[in-house]
């Protein structure tokens, strides 16, 4: 844009970081960001000057650019080779908001709400939910804008968060933030080592492995099932790509495959009650832009 930056009190990042949430990757992100400052600027100078909270509009336009592009997501789906995750992001990427309470569980939602976990249990929400939610509960925003954003009443948006919550809950509660750091070192040296039993060991005995190459690189074109197939199928790529397993940053169940010196892969175990109930791997270049040596 050549006319400046439209709005003083606008964060762009913090705008961003709203779209990522809602739609699961960065580039789609900035794409309905950018969509939103091409409105901003089609307006008249009488109507841009009738706008009451510029930051405001933004997030509104934004959400509703990001609520028709979550529509169309089925349709775009369908054409994508192998399972699609979301796109994980380095710590500190768009930040977690700040709780504005002291309620335990939005608190527990704000700081995973860039987790490829999380991410992925809002893949299963419908558009509305996942707007509702990404709004309501992450960021705080009043009921009465999100119904804006919607076009549904005051009631409805309340609904729609709460059955958002209904679906994180049944996905079963965040592990412990000591314990999954010290399962995850653990897992990570059994990966490093090649040792199978030991990270049976590790794993439920029905654990599931979803990875996405996009079809840019090889991976599971289907979830891998069973604790000794999913152990046995990362010590192969280990072997067969000769990465190094580092601990990522964020949440303590992080880990990243490394190339000389660029990231090739992220992980997140989803730990439940003492042992890994899911593991999720990205491998899809284009999702690993944020990471150090990924390109777009």
């Amino acid at each position: 844009m050549t006319q400046g930056w439209p709005v003083p009190d606008l964060d762009r990042d913090r705008l961003v970081g709203v779209a990522y949430r809602m739609l699961g990757t960065v580039a789609d992100a900035e794409d309905a960001v950018q969509e939103a400052f091409v409105r901003w600027y089609r307006l008249d100078g009488t109507a841009r000057a009738a706008v009451g909270n510029p930051v405001g509009w933004f997030v509104r336009t934004t959400s509703r650019i990001c609520l028709d592009v979550l529509k169309s997501a089925p349709r775009r789906r369908e054409r994508y080779v192998g399972p699609w995750l979301p796109e994980p992001v380095p710590d500190g990427r768009y930040g977690v908001p700040a709780p504005r309470d002291d309620d335990p569980e939005l608190r527990a939602v704000r700081a995973e709400s860039v987790s490829l976990a999380l991410l992925t249990v809002m893949e299963s929400m419908t558009p509305a939910e996942r707007v509702a939610f990404v709004l309501r509960d992450v960021f705080g925003y009043p009921v009465a804008e999100i119904a804006e954003v919607l076009g549904r009443s005051p009631g409805a948006v309340r609904q729609l968060a709460s059955s958002a919550r209904a679906r994180v809950a049944a996905a079963g509660p965040a592990a412990d933030g000591g314990a999954s750091a010290r399962l995850t070192a653990t897992f990570r040296q059994a990966a490093n080592t090649g040792d199978v039993t030991a990270l049976v060991r590790l794993l439920h005995p029905e654990v599931t492995l979803r990875s996405d190459g996009g079809g840019i690189v090889r991976a599971a074109l289907n979830p891998v099932r069973g604790a000794d197939k999913v152990a046995r199928f990362l010590v192969g790529v280990l072997a067969r790509q000769s990465p190094v397993v580092l601990a990522g940053p964020g949440n303590g169940r992080v880990l990243t495959f490394e190339h000389d010196g660029a990231v090739t892969g992220v992980l997140e175990l989803v730990v439940r009650d003492g042992v890994v109930v899911d593991v999720l791997v990205q491998w899809n270049p284009h999702k690993l832009a944020q990471w150090p040596g990924g390109r777009t």
